[in-house]
């Protein structure tokens, strides 16, 4: 499963940023191969408006599977939904702590968007 975490930065020591939309990095992790990749969001970051759709889109193209994020909007949600990537909400820790949490079933699959739209 390839699963993009939203991070304070970009390795798996990074914290997990509670932004979905507005997180300066979004790590890639192979829970079976263990590779890692790292991509920059800042052009996100500091978006007047559609920081979350416009991450939505980065997530989609990168061809994963999931998303582990501390919370994200209800446009976001849907054109994550809509690109068949299902998120998962972390309350903090590490990149690769909430990477082992998804993999012992320890995470739960939102069902919905976790915030209002226009959070920071």
């Amino acid at each position: 499963m390839r699963v993009v975490v939203t991070a304070e930065g970009s390795t798996q020591s990074a914290s997990v940023d509670k932004r979905f939309g507005r997180a300066p990095c979004l790590v890639v992790v192979d829970t079976e191969s263990g590779e890692v990749e790292s991509h920059d969001n800042q052009v996100n970051l500091n978006a007047a408006q559609g920081a979350g759709i416009q991450t939505a889109q980065a997530v989609a193209r990168l061809k994963v599977d999931a998303v582990i994020t501390g919370n994200v909007g209800p446009k976001a949600f849907s054109a994550l939904g809509t690109a068949g990537v299902e998120v998962f909400l972390a309350g903090g820790g590490t990149v690769e702590e909430v990477v082992e949490q998804l993999k012992a079933g320890q995470l739960i699959k939102a069902q919905q968007a976790s915030v209002a739209g226009h959070w920071s």
